[in-house]
């Protein structure tokens, strides 16, 4: 089992904060925090239900990471183990995940795919995502993985959509001269760019495209 305590800073204040993995104890709580981080024009039927968080624990529980904040669940991260060819990186995100039930994880996988990451609003200010993506960065190194890989929603894409292709608006941001709420922060969390990749998944806001990014294992080149 996984479990790792720590300090982050509200301010000037030091907060304890845990992760571990989730347990079908905290179903009816992950469920509220995707309702909150995946608001409208977000699909609703995306988020997640009892089912999927049933068969990432018993699939994958290495992959389903949560955190709490002095007790209280704020976010959650799930991944898979899967193949990946770089030569042909495009997919969409209900094949890779099988709609988020994960069926199709690979045991033997070389690639550790993130399924899905949310934080609760009130907590984004703490960084709370960078922490669950470096505990995931932790699996890959553990488990001797190729690398960490997913697909990034490219959320300010709409407002630059009829004058820049999905491309170019992903250079831009990786250039600092667009700031995108989700490719920014994938960025600060030392991910780098795979590919764009058209109808990932649909999302009004990024107009169905994603940016493929990943994490290469340093001690498995």
């Amino acid at each position: 089992m996984y479990s790792k305590k720590q300090y982050v800073f509200d301010g000037r204040k030091p907060v304890n904060v845990e992760i571990r993995h989730y347990n079908q104890f905290d179903f009816p709580e992950l469920i509220a925090i995707q309702k909150e981080s995946f608001p409208p024009p977000f699909p609703p039927e995306l988020w997640w239900n009892d089912e999927q968080l049933e068969n990432h624990v018993k699939l994958y529980p290495q992959g389903a990471l949560c955190i709490e904040v002095e007790g209280e669940l704020a976010g959650s991260m799930t991944a898979l183990l899967t193949d990946f060819d770089p030569v042909h990186p495009e997919h969409k995100w209900q094949e890779i995940t099988d709609d988020g039930y994960i069926r199709n994880h690979k045991p033997q996988g070389a690639t550790l795919y993130i399924v899905d990451i949310c934080i609760r609003p009130k907590y984004r200010s703490l960084k709370l995502g960078q922490l669950l993506m470096q505990s995931m960065y932790e699996r890959v190194v553990q488990d001797g993985l190729e690398r960490l890989l997913g697909g990034g929603r490219m959320p300010g894409y709409h407002r630059f959509s009829d004058k820049l292709s999905a491309e170019e608006y992903a250079d831009q941001v990786i250039a600092g001269e667009i700031k995108d709420p989700v490719i920014s922060f994938l960025l600060r969390c030392g991910r780098t760019p795979v590919a764009v990749v058209p109808n990932y998944v649909e999302d009004e806001e990024s107009r169905n495209y994603a940016l493929l990014m990943e994490w290469k294992n340093p001690f498995n080149q």
